[in-house]
């Protein structure tokens, strides 16, 4: 006999030889990945620094190789600022998983190390760094070029970064640089000016200087001086106490020189000089050592500026460099560690080679970090990477003038400089995370202190890549202090701050007005089609020290706009959207061409006799879910046209399980389910004529509101006449909130947004799951007239909610389940019960008992709190209260003695329901 196979069954005996060979690949997979062991050796190195050579200090570090027995290239790890060599640990077990030697440390003045912090100065922490490198090759697992001279590279972020630099000029055993986040020049950081003139004219940053010397103080709750001291504030204990409290693990002179510029507000030619020192700019001539510098675009403390600086003073030395802009920095935004550790790695994998040229693939001259889109896996952005074989620097390789309007403005700085102007917080990302992983948000420009110059709407996008300038004229009594910046303003008058920064600039001799040029911070950014430009000058900033005497000034633009750089040569190369992204539109297709061809084969639609004008009908509704879980069982309803139908009961009664199996969304195990007379399946005509907002609100977060209800109705495929947009924001009540991005929403505007979503076309069936939460009480009541206004022209609408006083006054009818089963229905009166009792308000509770009791038909009557309780027994309540004023007893209020809640917690409290209030 001949076998014929089943379709069925080649296609089972398919899928599982897919799924063995998928299972195999990912088991395969997983044992090629099976991270390197690597081992870690606390060490405890002693290293001579000072000025003379002679301070002895012991640096407390960690010593990191993978498995094996040969040499290997080595790494030196540097921390950030006040961290311990705990805080790169992560990144050093990553470097030695990739086949390197990793030495990490905690710098003099932090951890268990030795020493006072003296900020990378070449006569401490530089020096101790050469140290290290000598121990390095010291070590039998690191390779050699020679005896003595390690093949070592060094990379850290933030105060490790400039500390690579500057290690790396100064000793050239050092063989290649990665740093991230680093500074250049740590006086124009701190003081920027960018107007020019250098640190010595510049702005105090204050909240980030301040924020770095608290980073290094000795932290909360000082010790005091031991047993058998004397106490603070006398004797010889005074001078101790007061500095170790102010100057924690600083160098004396170090913290002489930040109070005496804190206080002051501006540098003293001994400070700039000392910042300079510990500078890669002081060392520019013999920065030659193959770097890779990778540098925050959310950074207004060591912005892209800095790591400009850097890159020309290598490339002048001939050494080679590459220069990467990612989306985290100092300021918060995606740290993207992932791609910087596999950055870091590249590089030296490349440059630390045994042979003696490079090996491995050459990093792209730059690369930039963009946002692509939004990735809903996630419920965040989705970064992508531009690159270009070389590195143009902030003028860029195109400019494009942007013309700017406006008049000459007078502003005015305030007595002490308060209220500032708010840019954004600076070091908020360093303090803890932000929510979405971003900058905080908040600007704002004082009244009276800016003057603002605005373009006209961009014909097309604009793409913005390296540092704006624009010429201005400034008129005032010298140093006028200013702060400028650039909006991106879109269609609804949204200003945002790209970024959130600033530039600080000082103008000397403008006594008569004079003309500068106004350098802006370096950016990467899209400024959309429609769009304006916005240049804003301030006379305060949060961030920034200003004069304490008051001020006017005049300002004027002193050419025709902005100047913007642009780099044409960077595209995407990286990222975007997960591979599923792509696959969906694919798999929706093919789910597409099924339906439309099990479509075909069905019969028409049917129409059920006798229900074509009733909204809803489920009978028998049955649901258990694979779990074994009976969600729904045997429940009936029918909704009416003009009801507002309650659908209460306690969590897992079924509620949400019904509301999904009246959309279609999932099969019923038994039962029908009818809207208008056509019975509900996946791709029921019934549901064109149903609106529904079930299970939370969901939307492009960077997109306005308007534009993410227009995106909804288009992938309808309806025509765009017929969603009645206009109709629907005035029900919702969004106002002006509508053409705001929905990431600025609160949760009560996101609900309002979804609700109006599924208001969109005004369905003839709207279907609402907990339609109420988040909305505060003004924002309930608005919401109760909308449903009403809505149902008032004969559409149905059925809500789910455990706010039941808002069912009581919203809805006409209620249906009651619990453990999947219908227990009660009807009008919400009939469920409360007209014959409830009574509870009537009044100060004189024993004679209101008295006259009652004698009133013909009570049933009965007790005192109450504040009144008396009144079983009337068909008697009028307005019999009840004629009684009572006509005894003179005075009366506060009437009501029902019953709620919607306390019939509601009756009927779940143990309550099996009769056959009468099942159907």
């Amino acid at each position: 006999m001949k076998v014929r196979w089943r379709p069925r069954g080649r296609y089972l005996i398919a899928a599982a030889a897919a799924a063995l060979l998928l299972a195999g690949a990912i088991t395969l997979g997983a044992v090629l990945r099976q991270p390197v062991q690597v081992t870690v050796a606390a060490v405890r190195i002693g290293v001579l620094d000072g000025p003379r050579g002679n301070q002895h200090v012991v640096l407390d570090a960690s010593f990191f190789t993978p498995a094996g027995r040969g040499r290997l290239p080595a790494i030196l790890l540097a921390p950030g600022f006040g961290e311990t060599k705990q805080a790169v640990g992560p990144e050093a077990e990553y470097l030695a998983r990739a086949g390197f030697a990793v030495l990490t440390w905690s710098p003099r003045g932090t951890g268990a190390s030795g020493g006072q912090i003296a900020l990378n100065s070449p006569d401490y922490e530089i020096r101790d760094t050469s140290q290290l490198v000598s121990w390095l090759a010291r070590q039998p697992r690191v390779l050699l070029d020679r005896p003595g001279d390690p093949r070592v590279g060094i990379t850290g972020a933030s105060y490790g970064g400039g500390l690579a630099l500057l290690a790396a000029a100064y000793d050239h055993r050092i063989d290649a640089v990665v740093a991230q986040s680093a500074w250049n020049n740590l006086a124009t950081a701190l003081f920027p000016n960018a107007a020019g003139g250098g640190p010595a004219s510049g702005v105090f940053a204050r909240q980030w200087t301040g924020l770095l010397f608290t980073q290094g103080s000795a932290g909360f709750g000082i010790p005091l001086p031991g047993q058998g001291a004397p106490l603070p504030g006398r004797g010889a204990a005074l001078p101790m106490v007061r500095r170790h409290v102010l100057c924690g693990r600083f160098l004396p002179s170090i913290c002489a020189m930040y109070q005496q510029i804190a206080q002051a507000g501006q540098p003293t030619p001994a400070a700039v000089s000392v910042l300079l020192r510990s500078s890669p700019a002081s060392v520019a001539g013999r920065m030659d050592a193959p770097t890779l510098l990778i540098q925050g675009e959310h950074d207004s403390l060591f912005g892209l500026g800095q790591a400009d600086a850097n890159y020309r003073a290598i490339r002048r030395n001939g050494g080679p460099a590459a220069m990467v802009w990612f989306a985290g920095g100092h300021d918060g935004g995606d740290q993207q560690t992932g791609y910087v550790d596999s950055l870091t790695a590249a590089w030296f994998a490349r440059w630390l080679a045994r042979g003696a040229a490079p090996a491995g693939p050459a990093q792209p001259g730059f690369a930039v970090t963009r946002v692509l889109g939004f990735d809903p896996s996630t419920d965040g952005v989705t970064l992508g990477t531009a690159t270009a074989a070389s590195y143009p620097g902030l003028s860029g390789t195109t400019r494009t003038v942007l013309r700017l309007t406006g008049p000459a403005q007078a502003i005015g700085r305030p007595p002490g400089g308060a209220p500032p102007s708010l840019s954004g917080f600076p070091g908020l990302g360093a303090l803890g995370a932000v929510a979405g992983g971003g900058s905080s948000g908040v600007t704002f420009d004082m009244p009276g202190q800016s003057a603002a110059f605005t373009s006209a709407p961009l014909r097309s996008a604009l793409q913005v890549t390296g540092s704006p300038a624009v010429r201005i004229r400034v008129t005032g009594t010298t140093p006028v202090t200013l702060f400028a910046k650039v909006y991106d303003v879109d269609q609804a008058g949204l200003a945002t701050l790209p970024d959130e920064l600033v530039a600080p600039l000082r103008v000397t001799g403008a006594q008569a007005g004079r003309v500068i040029t106004v350098t802006l911070p370096a950016i990467d950014y899209s400024f959309a089609a429609g769009h304006r430009l916005r240049f804003v000058l301030t006379t305060t900033d949060f961030g920034y020290a200003t004069p304490p005497a008051p001020a006017v000034y005049q300002v004027a633009l002193a050419g025709p706009g902005l100047v913007l750089p642009g780099d044409p040569a960077l595209t995407i190369t990286g990222g975007g959207a997960p591979w599923w992204a792509w696959a969906a539109p694919l798999c929706a297709l093919a789910v597409a061409a099924g339906i439309l061809l099990t479509g075909r084969r069905r019969r028409g639609e049917t129409q059920v006799p006798g229900l074509a004008q009733v909204p809803l009908e489920i009978s028998g509704l049955v649901k258990r879910y694979r779990d074994g879980q009976l969600a729904v069982d045997g429940l009936s309803l029918r909704v009416e046209r003009g009801q507002i139908l309650g659908l209460l009961g306690p969590n897992g009664a079924g509620k949400t399980t019904t509301l999904r199996a009246l959309m279609g969304l999932l099969h019923p195990d038994a039962g029908t389910i009818t809207i208008f007379g056509q019975r509900v399946h996946p791709g029921s005509p019934a549901l064109s004529r149903l609106g529904s907002f079930v299970e939370g609100p969901g939307f492009l977060p960077h997109l306005s509101g308007r534009v993410n209800l227009e995106l909804y109705w288009r992938a309808t495929g309806r025509p765009a006449a017929g969603r009645h947009l206009d109709e629907v924001l005035a029900l919702a009540g969004l106002g002006a909130a509508i053409d705001r991005p929905v990431r600025g929403y609160s949760r009560g505007m996101c609900q309002r947004l979804a609700i109006a979503q599924a208001m969109l076309g005004l369905p003839d069936l709207l279907v609402l799951d907990e339609p109420m939460n988040g909305l505060d009480p003004p924002q309930i009541r608005e919401m109760r007239d909308a449903l009403l206004r809505y149902s008032a022209d004969g559409r149905t609408v059925i809500l789910s909610s455990h706010l039941l006083a808002e069912v009581e006054q919203t809805c006409s009818h209620v249906v009651v389940m619990n453990q999947g089963r219908r227990v009660a229905g009807g009008p919400v009166a009939d469920i409360i019960g007209d014959g409830a009792g009574l509870l009537v308000g009044t100060a004189e509770a024993d004679r209101a008992v008295s006259v009652l009791r004698g009133l013909a038909g009570i049933e009965s009557v007790r005192p109450h709190a504040g009144g008396v309780q009144v079983q009337p027994n068909g008697v009028p309540a307005s019999a009840v209260v004629a009684a009572l004023v006509g005894a003179g007893i005075p009366v506060d209020r009437v009501g029902p003695s019953r709620r919607l809640e306390d019939a509601f917690l009756a009927l779940i409290d143990g309550h099996e329901p009769t056959e009468e209030e099942m159907s």
